[in-house]
């Protein structure tokens, strides 16, 4: 039986406990408790979540674990002595220890990251690496396992980690049968900046959000600023000017951000060729995409699809 320690802190988002249900599926699946979970914090009792409900925990002092796994918040967790010392001590007796999302950042203050390579969640992962210069820091991963350390990026990403926990100790079958049970990827592909740079180009008014839309819709079309301002019943000057104050960007570099998002997901999917990719998504040639993605990613096309097989 593999006993899995959760651990916990005040104010921990809810959505931690999707991890959990990749386990309680496992067991479901093979019918028998292959996974034992214990809800863990450092005194124990009850732990407020940060929407106010409580969950009952057992303190984690002198427990052993086959893995442990502390939870993330939208707010990074205040890592305490007493569970800094826990960790450092358990790294030696347990298989594995993870994180998810921002609880990267307790690993961090434990030493557990040291020399490692890990991730967090892309709002954090600038101010981890600032912090902690001594890990090598991937923010655009879905989750990394190096040695005996995991983490995982956004609170989402604990699904992802879960999945693969199970794949190491059941086998690949049972992890996709799992991944079909709770309608989710067995192996989610590429990283989380698909999900950071859209979200950062929503706009506040609805005249450029009109204008986003009718751009993700028409990405194969020249998309002028003419065209854009039309969309946003705005004359081009105001256009230009509104759009990068709400923004911050120009149209000309937003529009080549959702080309090379948009490039990538289909990129992911395999089913099309580079030249259909660069058609499809408005830059006419394999060599205008791959100039796009070195400006936006830092690396080619090609670099970019060898680190999704190694992310999956």
């Amino acid at each position: 039986m593999h006993k899995v320690g959760f651990i916990m802190f005040p104010a921990f988002s809810p959505i931690n406990f999707a991890a959990t249900s990749v386990f309680e599926t496992a067991n479901w699946q093979i019918g028998k408790p292959e996974y034992q979970l214990t809800l863990l914090s450092e005194d124990g009792g009850p732990i407020a979540t940060s929407l106010g409900s409580q969950i009952q925990t057992v303190s984690f002092k002198r427990r052993a674990f086959d893995t442990i796994i502390v939870a993330g918040g939208i707010e990074p967790p205040t890592p305490t002595p007493g569970l800094v010392k826990y960790l450092q001590s358990a790294i030696h007796r347990s298989r594995r220890i993870a994180s998810i999302c921002t609880g990267a950042l307790v690993l961090a203050e434990a030493g557990l990251l040291d020399g490692r390579r890990a991730t967090t969640h892309w709002n954090a992962a600038r101010e981890m690496k600032r912090r902690y210069p001594r890990i090598a820091m991937e923010e655009d991963r879905i989750f990394i396992a190096d040695g005996p350390v995991w983490t995982s990026a956004g609170m989402s990403a604990g699904l992802d980690l879960a999945l693969a926990m199970v794949e190491s100790d059941l086998g690949v079958e049972i992890a996709r049968a799992v991944a079909r049970t709770l309608v989710v990827y067995h192996r989610r592909s590429g990283g989380q900046s698909q999900f950071s740079t859209l979200l950062d180009l929503d706009a506040q008014s609805d005249r450029v959000q009109n204008a986003l839309t009718y751009a993700k819709k028409n990405l194969s079309s020249p998309l002028s600023v003419v065209g854009l301002a039309k969309a946003a019943f705005l004359s081009p000057r105001q256009f230009s000017r509104v759009f990068r104050e709400e923004t911050g960007r120009s149209p000309a570099q937003a529009i080549e951000r959702l080309r090379v998002e948009s490039a990538r997901l289909m990129m992911e999917g395999g089913r099309f060729s580079a030249e259909e990719i660069a058609r499809k998504n408005g830059f006419g040639n394999r060599e205008r995409m791959r100039r796009s993605f070195l400006r936006a990613f830092g690396r080619s096309p090609q670099a970019i699809q060898r680190n999704i097989a190694v992310s999956i």
